[in-house]
């Protein structure tokens, strides 16, 4: 008995029948290609089938190795399955060697070595001030925006932060011996009354620590009686202060020779940092303080 290898799971392909007339022809090809269409449809897979769905798994496995970033480790099982045993490479070993090899992100990162920041000391100064010294930094204002500041010991006598500043002469009283802040005014130079500077400077005590700094404009109602006594507590430049003029000073009462600490700029046209005003002045350094019974 001849044993049935066309059958409906048969892989080999089945001819259509032979037929002369063609429109015969035309209708029993439509309906062999329509039986052929419904019996591969039970077929099973054919051997080439077979290994053509084998080759696109494979394929498709690697492409979603690659796009989920595995394919290193994916290529490497590839090759321990058609690698020779004495060049395979376990998982393990391939794990730390990739480990050792490769640093972290955060390894691969250079070293941050931030240069340290110098260290302040009391009012921001860069180094420290000798025993028996008082610390201090006066800043003069910038044009009529920015407000002065007077600082001493690391404690802000005046600054706008604290409201005790105004346009004119910004003046702190201290007391020589021990640091402490006596009195803190401001004088309107421009609309205001030089009488009440007057009343302010006059009666100092001996060894007083007299702290200024400018806002604005600082001399327009200045008198002689009022530079007279600025320069006797130090000052070489109070004379010749004038409109809108940048000052910071730093004297006291019963001074024998000028000042150290004093810095002037004249209001110019020419040299003005602002429209109007000259730059702000910065003054600071380390005061000795005054001893008990010294004249």
């Amino acid at each position: 008995m001849t044993p049935n290898l066309g059958g409906p799971y048969s892989c080999a392909k089945k001819r259509a029948p032979q037929e002369t007339d063609p429109s015969k022809l035309m209708a029993e090809a439509l309906e062999f290609g329509k039986e052929e269409w419904d019996k591969s449809q039970m077929k099973k897979p054919c051997p080439l089938r077979i290994v053509v769905l084998i080759l696109t798994a494979g394929l498709t496995w690697i492409l979603g190795s690659i796009l989920l970033g595995t394919h290193g480790s994916s290529f490497s099982r590839l090759q321990q399955l058609f690698s020779s045993p004495e060049n395979a490479v376990t998982t393990a070993e391939r794990a730390f060697s990739l480990w050792s090899v490769q640093p972290s992100p955060e390894a691969s990162r250079p070293a941050r070595h931030d240069k340290p920041r110098a260290r302040k000391y009391k009012c921001g100064l860069p180094q420290p001030c000798p025993e028996q010294h008082l610390a201090f930094r006066v800043v003069s204002g910038a044009a009529n925006v920015i407000g002065p500041k007077i600082c001493l010991e690391d404690k802000m006598l005046m600054s706008s932060v604290k409201d005790n500043v105004g346009r004119g002469l910004n003046i702190a009283l201290v007391n020589g011996v021990n640091g402490e802040l006596l009195e803190a005014r401001s004088f309107d130079m421009w609309a205001g009354d030089v009488n009440d500077l007057l009343k302010f400077i006059r009666p100092l005590h001996e060894g007083t620590l007299v702290f200024v700094a400018s806002y604005d404009d600082p001399a327009t109602k200045m008198n002689d009686e009022t530079r007279k006594i600025f320069s006797e507590l130090g000052s070489t430049n109070a004379k010749e202060l004038a409109f809108r003029d940048s000052w910071v000073f730093v004297g006291a009462k019963g001074v024998q020779d000028k000042s150290p600490f004093e810095q002037h700029v004249k209001n110019s046209k020419n040299t003005n940092k602002y429209e109007g005003w000259p730059e702000a002045l910065e003054l600071e350094g380390c005061i000795p303080q005054r001893t008990v019974g010294t004249q």
